[in-house]
């Protein structure tokens, strides 16, 4: 049997005389959590004694939040394909995915995706727990995805993304060269007529910013790192083309596929904090292959 997830605090003498269940309010336990945990079997022990949200809090108190068992991801099967995991504990992975791999199963490419590959993976090493994908990237781009290892964690990291401290970096090969070589791209997107796919610059769309920085042009193109400061679907493929300067590869928004054969597009820098730790985490990855081959 999978091993309960489980939060474990010691309360302080600013804690004192607080209700349980405000004290949870602090910690960021969503009343939803407490909810399932009173119902589907969790438990909620202080000092060894199971307590209820009533319960005043003393100080020193140990406190220990346990979850009810969270459904699998039972409707997604497991493919057994090799994930290159560049950091694993009991709450988070970081995870590099090449490119031409789907995030997540759609009705186009129903297997073989970075979720399933999950699936299987937890399959095999006892982990209880859906798939919680908190960074996605287009089947097409390369680069570092974060990974919630339990709802909970998934939870906290949707509260950090709202305050911007989740935060990613982009490498990219754009067509022809910048002008200014620095600067932000602050344009609404939305969907493209009745397009499921396609998105554009529109003055109805929601917000979106995009900084940018050339790092070298070479003759026809150039290398630019790019920086998020929202995520809308295609952000920085939209922003680019709407430029002038699509990136390598993407036809899909007017990007010539003489030089590669997928938009030139990698996620190499992803930086958060550890939601249970508060650590700040930073993660690089090098460029993929044939990206790295169009910069030398």
């Amino acid at each position: 049997m999978a091993k309960p997830f489980t939060l474990r605090f010691n309360a302080t003498e600013e804690e004192k005389g607080i209700l349980l269940r405000d004290f949870f309010a602090r910690k960021r336990i969503s009343k939803a959590a407490l909810t399932d945990i009173k119902f589907r079997g969790g438990k909620i022990i202080v000092n060894g004694r199971v307590e209820n949200v009533r319960y005043k809090i003393q100080q020193d108190d140990e406190i220990v939040v346990q979850y009810p068992p969270e459904a699998g991801s039972e409707k997604m099967k497991g493919d057994p394909i090799p994930l290159n995991i560049r950091y694993e504990d009991d709450y988070v992975m970081v995870i590099e995915k090449p490119a031409g791999m789907s995030t997540i199963p759609s009705r186009e490419h129903p297997t073989k995706s970075l979720a399933n590959a999950i699936v299987h993976y937890y399959e095999e090493i006892g982990h209880q727990a859906a798939v919680h994908i908190v960074t996605r990237l287009d089947r097409d781009t390369s680069g570092l995805v974060l990974i919630a290892k339990h709802r909970h964690i998934h939870h906290l990291f949707s509260l950090s993304q709202r305050e911007k401290s989740v935060s990613r970096e982009y490498l990219a090969l754009v067509e022809g060269h910048i002008a200014p070589l620095e600067g932000s791209v602050d344009r609404p997107i939305g969907r493209m007529g009745d397009s499921i796919i396609k998105r554009e610059v529109r003055s109805d769309g929601q917000s979106a910013l995009t900084f940018y920085k050339t790092i070298k042009q070479f003759p026809s193109y150039s290398f630019v790192r790019l920086k998020l400061m929202t995520g809308r679907t295609h952000q920085i493929r939209v922003h680019m083309s709407d430029l002038g300067h699509p990136l390598l590869g993407d036809d899909l928004y007017g990007g010539s596929r003489a030089l590669i054969a997928r938009q030139a597009l990698h996620c190499g820098f992803l930086n958060f904090h550890h939601p249970i730790t508060g650590k700040h985490m930073r993660f690089e990855s090098p460029l993929s292959a044939d990206m790295q081959k169009l910069v030398n």
